[in-house]
């Protein structure tokens, strides 16, 4: 991987440098030798909101990690065409070395790319992946909201802080983390303007992930889990899925933000079908 920004915050024990890999912004950590595990966050988010889980990973996964800005996020370059869940899968795809062995946990956008990876169509077959907070039913007009927010130019704001509140927003994070934070710092950058958000506003256009034909073309095992208190992933929609869906209890929508530790049976799943024989 090419050189890129400077080194890695040492609060996550051992990490590689940030890097850009196809004009993605990467970050690297964890142990030598074991499976990847390969951390995808969601619409207007930035790999930052994994902060606290890695802090948690060297005593709960047995392998290092790697977490990109997904395209058009934060200090990654926008995709360059349309955006897809198999356009967006195809570019994170390439972080994993080949014939490595990794698991993917994804949440809401990031979750429905993971289940887009779990089919193997990309550059490698993960062993597992776990999607968090995935929205499974989507309305006509909810979609055509979507649609026309990506066809919005760019809003500038006068000053950062207003820039990054208005992130926080996008992204359902408001109130979860500060506009000073490390998540707001990705999420802005200046404009001739003043401020404007780093997300590229098409990246809305995605679409609704066809859950249902994601679930029957994947080859491998399907962790579909929600914060109790999710509105935009109830359990009931989950289990018309899948017999055991993961619930947190007590959570929200960012569950891996609200509480990183209640991940841990999301970790342990994929785990252990990442280390079963035969795998």
């Amino acid at each position: 991987m090419p050189a890129g920004v400077a080194g890695g915050d040492q609060k996550y024990g051992k990490i590689g440098p940030v890097a850009r890999t196809e004009e993605l912004f990467v970050r690297r950590g964890g142990g030598d030798g074991g499976p990847v595990l390969l951390l995808l966050h969601g619409l207007g988010a930035t790999g930052a909101v994994w902060d606290g889980l890695c802090a948690l990973l060297p005593d709960a996964w047995p392998g290092a990690w790697v977490v990109p800005d997904l395209p058009g996020h934060g200090r990654s370059a926008p995709l360059g065409r349309r955006y897809s869940f198999g356009g967006l899968a195809a570019a994170v795809a390439r972080l994993v070395e080949p014939d490595t062995p990794f698991a993917v946990l994804g949440h809401s956008l990031g979750g429905a790319v993971a289940l887009t990876l779990a089919s193997g169509w990309f550059d490698g077959r993960p062993s597992a992946v776990a999607g968090l907070g995935v929205k499974v039913r989507w309305t006509a007009e909810e979609l055509s909201k979507a649609a026309e927010i990506a066809a919005r130019p760019p809003r500038a704001f006068p000053t950062r802080e207003e820039a990054a509140d208005r992130a926080l927003k996008v992204a359902g994070l408001a109130g979860l983390v500060p506009v000073d934070g490390p998540l707001a710092d990705g999420a802005v950058v200046p404009s001739e303007s003043g401020w404007r958000l780093a997300l590229d506003q098409a990246a809305f256009a995605v679409g609704a992930p066809d859950v249902d034909g994601m679930l029957a073309a994947a080859r491998a095992p399907v962790v579909l889990a929600a914060g109790e208190r999710d509105p935009m992933s109830p359990l009931e929609h989950l289990q018309a899925l899948v017999p055991d869906p993961l619930v947190l209890k007590g959570l929200g929508h960012n569950a891996h933000v609200e509480d990183p530790t209640a991940l841990r049976p999301v970790l342990d799943r994929l785990a252990g079908a990442t280390e079963a024989p035969g795998r």
